[in-house]
C-alpha cells in the first residue's frame, strides 16, 4: 500500500524534479527508508546462509553425505556403482586372451597347445569352484582364517558389506581375480607339467589357496585386514594391512604357487642355465607375446580402478587409472634400460625384459594405487622395472626355469608393490566408498611423513601371505609329483621329449601343423644339441 500510494503521487506530477521533491517531503519517507534497509539485512542473512552450507551440499562433504541421501537416490547411486564394478570384471576377465598369449608367445612351438589348453581350462575350473566354496572362503563371514557361508552363493544377502554392489556383481568381479592368480600359475610351469598334473594343482590353488589365503586379507573379518585394531591380531601397530587391488593376494600368491612348482618339477629337459654355459630357450613368437602384454595391460584398467567398487568416487578411479598407467610406462623405459646395460643381450634393446618390464610395473601399481600420487607411482614402477631384470638373473643363476617370467613378474614385484605402500604413500588419501571418498583419515608412507608404522603392517602382511603361500604350494606340487603316471605332476619323458612335444603327446595337435617341428631350433641350436644328449626318463 505504501508503494502504492508513493506511485500515485509520483505519476500525478510532470517533471522528475518535482517527483523527487514531493517523495523527500513526505513523512511516510522513514517508512519506506526502513523497509528497504530492512529487505537488504534480510537478503544478506540469506547470502550468508547459502554460502556457508551451499558448498556442503554440492561437495557432499561429511557433514551432509551420510544424511541427505533419500532411499531414490541411494539406489541410483548402487546402480551406478554396479554397473561400473560390472564393466570393470569385463575388463578383468579381458586379461585371459592377453595371458594366453604373453605364455604361448614365451613358451616353445612344442608347447602352445598346452598353454593354450590349460589357460581355457584353468578359466573354466576356476568359474564352477568359486561359485561352489571358493567365494565363500574368501568373502563370508567366518574367522579370521576362513569364511565358511554362501556355499554355492546360497543365503547370500542382496548385496556385498556396505558396498551397495549386488553379491552377484560382486562375485562377478572376484571371479576374474581368481582366474588371473591361477593362470599366473601355469606361466612358470610351462613345457614340463603333465595336463592331468595341471588339474589337480588348478583345483588346490582356485579352490583353497587362493580363497583361504585371501580372506585373510580382503575377508571381512580376516585378520591381516582386522591387524592393529583392538582384539585383533597385533594390536600394537595400529594399522590394517592394505591392498588395495591385489599385489599381494592375486600377483604374490600366484607367483609364490608358481615358484613353488617350478622347484618341484625342475628344468625342461635340454635347458642350460647361464652358470652352465647356456641359456633361456628362445620364445618361438615375440609378436603375440608383445600383444598379450598390451592386452594385460589394458585389461587392468578393470583391474585397479575397478577395486573401488564405486563409480561415485570420480576422484579416486581417476587417480588410480592415471598411476597404474604411470607405473607401467616407467617400469617399461627401465627394464629396457637395465637390460641393455645388463643383459645377455648387452648393448641391444631387449622385447622381452621390456614387455615383462611394465608389467612388473602394473603388478606393483596394484596395492598402493589409490594411495600413490603420480610422481610416487612413476618411482615404485621404475623400482619394479629394475626388480623384474634383476630377479630373472637371480632365477637363472639358481637354476629354475621360469619360461615367461612369472615369479618375478608376480611374485618378486608383487612384494615390492606391497612394501612399497609404507614408503610412497602420499598421505592426502583415506579410504573408497559407494558414495564417495573419505579422506578424513589418510594413509601417509615413511617418504611423505608418515613414519614405518605403515611399511611395518606391509611387510607383516606381505610375509605372512608369502611364507604361508610358499610352503602350502611346495607340499601340495611334491605330493602332486609322487602320483604314479599319468597323474604325475610331470609329464613322462617320452612326452616331454618325443616329437611334437606336450602338444602331440597331450592334445594331439599342433598350433602350427604346417610349419617343421625342428623350425624354432634353427634360432638357437643348443638347446636341441642338449635334448640330444640328455637321458629321457620312463
Amino acid at each position: 500500500m505504501l508503494l502504492q500510494s508513493l506511485a500515485r503521487r509520483i505519476n500525478g506530477h510532470s517533471s522528475p524534479e518535482t517527483s523527487i521533491k514531493i517523495k523527500l517531503s513526505r513523512a511516510d519517507k522513514w517508512r519506506l527508508g526502513l523497509t528497504m534497509f530492512g529487505g537488504k539485512i534480510i537478503g544478506l542473512i540469506l547470502v550468508l546462509i547459502a554460502m556457508g552450507f551451499l558448498p556442503a551440499i554440492i561437495m557432499g562433504t561429511s557433514v551432509h553425505a551420510q544424511t541427505t541421501y533419500t532411499a531414490h537416490e541411494t539406489s541410483m547411486m548402487n546402480s551406478i556403482n554396479t554397473v561400473w564394478t560390472l564393466v570393470a570384471a569385463f575388463l578383468v576377465f579381458g586379461m585371459q586372451p592377453g595371458f594366453v598369449m604373453l605364455e604361448a608367445g614365451f613358451a616353445r612351438q612344442r608347447e602352445t597347445v598346452n598353454v593354450l589348453l590349460e589357460c581355457i581350462f584353468d578359466t573354466c575350473l576356476c568359474g564352477l569352484l568359486f561359485w561352489a566354496f571358493g567365494y565363500a572362503f574368501m568373502f563370508s563371514h567366518g574367522n579370521g582364517f576362513i569364511g565358511y557361508h554362501w556355499f554355492f552363493l546360497s543365503g547370500a544377502p542382496d548385496t556385498y558389506e556396505a558396498t551397495g554392489v549386488p553379491v552377484i556383481a560382486h562375485w562377478i568381479f572376484q571371479f576374474a581375480f581368481a582366474d588371473t592368480c591361477s593362470t599366473i600359475t601355469s606361466g612358470a610351469m610351462i613345457g614340463r607339467t603333465s595336463f592331468r598334473g595341471d588339474i589337480l594343482y588348478s583345483i588346490g590353488v582356485t579352490g583353497f589357496i587362493y580363497p583361504i589365503i585371501g580372506h585373510w586379507a580382503w575377508g571381512p573379518d580376516g585378520f591381516l585386514a582386522l591387524m592393529g585394531s583392538t582384539g585383533n591380531f597385533w594390536p600394537s601397530i595400529g594399522t590394517g594391512f592394505r591392498d588395495f587391488a591385489g599385489s599381494t593376494v592375486v600377483h604374490t600368491i600366484g607367483g609364490v604357487v608358481s615358484l613353488a612348482g617350478a622347484i618341484v618339477l625342475g628344468p625342461r629337459l635340454g635347458r642350460i642355465f647361464k652358470r652352465d654355459g647356456g641359456g633361456p630357450m628362445p620364445p618361438h613368437n615375440l609378436t603375440i607375446a608383445a600383444v598379450g602384454g598390451f592386452i594385460l595391460w589394458f585389461g587392468w584398467y578393470g583391474f585397479n580402478p575397478g577395486s573401488t567398487l564405486s563409480a561415485m568416487d570420480m576422484q579416486g578411479i581417476g587417480r588410480v587409472a592415471t598411476n597404474t598407467t604411470l607405473a607401467a610406462c616407467a617400469g617399461g623405459m627401465m627394464a629396457m634400460l637395465v637390460a641393455l646395460w645388463t643383459g645377455p643381450t648387452k648393448g641391444k634393446f631387449d622385447l622381452g625384459y621390456t614387455t615383462n618390464g611394465f608389467l612388473a610395473g602394473l603388478v606393483a601399481i596394484t596395492c598402493p594405487c589409490y594411495w600413490v600420487d603420480p610422481l610416487g607411482a612413476i618411482c615404485l614402477g621404475g623400482i619394479a622395472g629394475i626388480v623384474v631384470v634383476y630377479g630373472t638373473y637371480l632365477l637363472e643363476y639358481l637354476r629354475i626355469d621360469d619360461p615367461v617370467g612369472a615369479v618375478p613378474v608376480h611374485g618378486l614385484c608383487g612384494i615390492w608393490g606391497t612394501l612399497s605402500l609404507g614408503f610412497f604413500a602420499s598421505g592426502k588419501f583415506g579410504a573408497t566408498g559407494p558414495a564417495g571418498a573419505d579422506n578424513s583419515s589418510p594413509v601417509a608412507g615413511l617418504f611423505y611423513g608418515g613414519g614405518t608404522t605403515v611399511l611395518k603392517a606391509q611387510l607383516i602382511g606381505s610375509a605372512t601371505i608369502t611364507i604361508a603361500t610358499f610352503a602350502i604350494a611346495f607340499v601340495m606340487m611334491w605330493v602332486i609329483k609322487q602320483l604314479p603316471h599319468p597323474w604325475n605332476l610331470r609329464v613322462e619323458g617320452k612326452g616331454e621329449a618325443g616329437p611334437g612335444g606336450l602338444d602331440v603327446w597331450e592334445h594331439g595337435s599342433s598350433a602350427y601343423p604346417e610349419i617343421p617341428e625342428n623350425a624354432e631350433m634353427l634360432l638357437d641350436p643348443k638347446p636341441a644339441i642338449a635334448l640330444s644328449k640328455t637321458k629321457i626318463p620312463s
